[in-house]
């Protein structure tokens, strides 16, 4: 039998470091009160879109995963309806990024692609509450609310995702 051996990278712990600050964040934001149920400003998104444009799209990939299950496991949602949310919600957003993000820049900058992104979690979200929680076309009815919180937060994150990228340009 021979003994294998795991090379662990820099890149590995770049994805670790940031995969922790962003569960941090969302462990943070898991207890902030929240005026609408459900309508939440996803700080822990600032990572992950600071991650794609500092690194690749990979490695924001990897930060998203870890924080989705991470972030479960922590608050005991694991498996639960409220997992398969964030979980839809983050592979919808990371989808919309990956079509996105290699178009032109001169028509796509972080500011609209966060907005996309955050839409595509709205809706990856809506589809499964519609699809397994509430199946009723009524739920429809909230989807202005989120359509613009999702647009706000999107906003913010964007804003706050470029004065890091400032602060940290690539090498």
């Amino acid at each position: 039998m021979t003994l294998s051996t795991i090379k662990i990278t820099d890149r590995d712990h770049q994805i670790a470091k940031l995969s922790a600050i962003a569960v941090a964040l969302s462990l943070v934001e898991f207890f902030f009160p929240s005026p609408i149920p459900g309508v939440k400003p996803g700080i822990a998104n600032i990572i992950i879109l600071y991650t794609i444009f500092k690194f690749d799209m990979q490695m924001g990939v990897w930060v998203s995963l870890i924080r989705v299950f991470v972030t479960s496991i922590i608050l005991g949602s694991f498996l639960s309806p409220t997992f398969f949310l964030s979980l839809s919600g983050a592979i919808f957003s990371l989808l919309s990024l990956m079509v996105f993000k290699n178009l032109k820049r001169e028509y796509f900058s972080i500011i609209s692609l966060s907005l996309i992104a955050s839409l595509a979690h709205i809706f990856g979200q809506f589809i499964i509450v519609r699809i397994w929680i509430i199946p009723h076309n009524g739920i429809f009815y909230l989807l202005p609310i989120f359509i613009v919180s999702a647009f706000i937060f999107g906003l913010v994150t964007a804003l706050i995702t470029i004065k890091l990228l400032q602060l940290n340009p690539k090498k």
